[in-house]
């Protein structure tokens, strides 16, 4: 027996600070060795216009394995359909038994939201009051939330795309309703919560036009984008600055100057991914960066076996891949909570 769920579904049960705290034990059980990777697949249907790629992995401190499969088809949008797909198949690592099967964009949005807070919770200043947004699309707004409660102190925050100001605007326009979409699960769960949560909206989101300022005024940058130019140059970070990158998942991708790496501490939630396709990879290529200077994978951050910032002058780095891991554990939380709610379809094979 197994259950089908919707994207719908899975909106109904997943709130944001329950992702946080789903993917920050995802970090911790690998490096507890009890949660490993397989190795990732990748495909090109038509070279530019359609792909997949395949991520997966065991929790063997949760039962369970799995993949995620996600497809590109760059023309689907022509066709009525959306051009990013995405499913997840959790199964029983004790019998092989599968579990259940769900839409995964929104499982994505959500811990890739989840992991850049993280980032910013463990690795930035305490005292951070600027953030910086690179990229206005839709992982925007989860960037946004998470590192907002996570960070008590954040009061202002800028957003730019470095292919259109009007976009980075409209965003802006828009961007409080989504927040308050993502806060809307506390209204009635947690009052005190929620109240915190809306004092913290309430802040100044703006677009800028000027990465260079926005840059060297920023105490927190997460970059969000599909560049393979870097988009922010070493020379405009200051001391104690902190990074999310978050946008680099695939071979080529890079979304800030590599020689920032050699000034500053880094990060990866898995060292193999980030060298192969995250924004490590081309500093690595470089020789500016190798394995050895890499300070540690996140969860031995989490559960205080590395020190992450040494004082308030460091400038950090969280290369946030994505895992599997990440998706497996949210579905697998998704899967026992449509049980006890009875939601979804029950089925056999």
């Amino acid at each position: 027996m197994f259950r089908v769920l919707n994207q719908e579904n899975i909106k109904d049960i997943l709130d944001l600070r329950s992702v946080i705290s789903i993917v920050e034990k995802a970090y911790t059980l690998k490096e507890k060795n009890e949660a490993s990777l397989f190795p990732m697949v990748f495909h090109e249907f038509d070279p530019g216009k359609a792909d997949m790629d395949i991520k997966s992995g065991e929790l063997s401190g949760a039962n369970i394995f799995g993949l995620k499969l996600v497809s590109w088809f760059g023309e689907n949008p022509e066709k009525g359909l959306p051009a990013v797909i995405g499913t997840v198949l959790v199964l029983d690592s004790r019998t092989g038994e599968p579990l259940g099967i769900m839409s995964g964009e929104y499982i994505t949005m959500m811990r890739t939201g989840a992991a850049g807070g993280i980032g910013a919770k463990y690795l930035a200043r305490k005292d951070s009051e600027e953030l910086l947004l690179v990229g206005s699309g839709h992982l925007g707004p989860y960037q946004i939330m998470s590192t907002l409660m996570v960070m008590e102190n954040i009061k202002r925050i800028n957003v730019y795309n470095a292919r259109s100001y009007d976009s980075a605007k409209k965003f802006c326009d828009l961007v409080k309703d989504k927040l308050l979409q993502l806060i809307a699960p506390y209204k009635n769960q947690d009052q005190e919560f929620y109240n915190q949560l809306l004092q913290r909206i309430n802040i100044p989101i703006s677009a800028t036009n000027d990465i260079e300022q926005a840059t060297k005024s920023a105490d927190i940058i997460i970059t969000a984008t599909p560049s393979r130019q870097p988009i922010i140059k070493k020379e405009w970070v200051k001391p104690g600055t902190h990074f999310s990158c978050v946008g680099a998942d695939m071979q080529g991708k890079q979304e800030i100057e590599e020689q920032i790496f050699a000034i500053s501490r880094v990060f990866v939630d898995d060292v193999n991914q980030a060298i192969s396709v995250g924004e490590t990879e081309i500093p690595y290529i470089k020789e500016i960066i190798n394995t050895d200077e890499i300070i540690s994978e996140i969860g031995s951050v989490i559960l205080g076996q590395t020190v992450g910032r040494l004082n308030d002058e460091d400038i950090t780095i969280f290369d946030s891949t994505g895992i599997s891991l990440q998706d497996l554990l949210t579905a697998n939380f998704i899967l026992e909570e449509a049980k006890e709610r009875q939601i979804g379809i029950v089925t056999t094979l």
